[in-house]
């Protein structure tokens, strides 16, 4: 019985993320282009690293309950929905949805991707652990794929002739979204924090090791806002916009939420 109640919280959890992370996006866009920023940045930055908010709130939690295997949760729930996102995701996309794509628009971002994963897999060969230096050089990564998003996005807007257009802003309006704000990133959070518990108590009840957990149920779970704005993107018959997000997703899972687990967890990730 309560193996089957920890399997109704995991699944309404992932629930729970998903919305909250809906909100959250929508209202951060909102806000962002009520300010005044362009569209086409919002899009490249907020919008980009919100909808990994899943997948690094997952791997905090995780580091900050400091269960024993805290690591291979965290690590292997990043590096899982990297898989989910190329093996299943992007899969779907191209099967149902096969186009060509421009090399140029992708090239750079495909290398920070595989440079990034080249790092995690020397730093774990060398050291077994993502170390401080590891941290900096995904960070760096990650630096140079933000700069590139913001760059592509200014000469994108410089062409468009409607890129300055500002949604209504009324107090109502403002009032509505800063609450969506928050109640996503709480949705979110306590999400998270469920998903970590009953996943934790999965692994120990049935004999599983977490980190299986994490790189099956917890990636594909967390992968979900990428699944459904690939499916968005098949309906509308727009592949760059897939690809665009999953590999962008995939760049944030492996420079961003990573070196943030390390130091929240105040000492190198091992990587066994």
């Amino acid at each position: 019985m309560q193996i089957f109640l920890q399997i109704v919280i995991m699944v309404a959890s992932i629930i729970v993320i998903i919305k909250g992370g809906d909100i959250f996006v929508d209202a951060a866009s909102f806000i962002a282009e009520v300010s005044g920023i362009p569209k086409l940045i919002v899009g490249a930055t907020i919008v980009s690293v919100a909808t990994t908010l899943p997948e690094m709130l997952v791997s905090c939690f995780a580091i900050i309950k400091g269960s024993e295997a805290a690591a291979d949760m965290a690590i292997g729930n990043a590096v899982g929905s990297v898989t989910a996102n190329i093996g299943l995701i992007m899969a779907i996309s191209l099967i149902c949805m096969p186009s060509i794509i421009k090399r140029k628009d992708y090239m750079l971002k495909s290398i920070l991707m595989i440079l990034a994963s080249l790092v995690l897999f020397l730093f774990g060969i060398v050291s077994n652990s993502i170390s401080v230096l590891s941290g900096i050089l995904l960070f760096a990564i990650f630096a140079v794929a933000t700069y590139d998003n913001i760059n592509t996005a200014i000469k994108e807007m410089k062409m468009s002739k409607n890129s300055d257009n500002r949604p209504e802003c009324t107090k109502k309006l403002v009032l509505i979204n800063s609450v969506k704000f928050i109640l996503g990133a709480a949705a979110i959070a306590i999400g998270a924090d469920l998903l970590v518990d009953s996943a934790t108590f999965l692994a120990s009840a049935i004999g599983i090791s977490e980190r299986i957990i994490s790189i099956t149920i917890l990636a594909i779970g967390t992968s979900l806002p990428e699944l459904i704005t690939t499916l968005t993107a098949i309906s509308k018959k727009q592949m760059s916009l897939s690809v665009g997000n999953i590999i962008g997703a995939n760049i944030i899972d492996l420079t961003l939420i990573l070196p943030i687990c390390a130091m929240i967890n105040a000492s190198p990730l091992p990587v066994t």
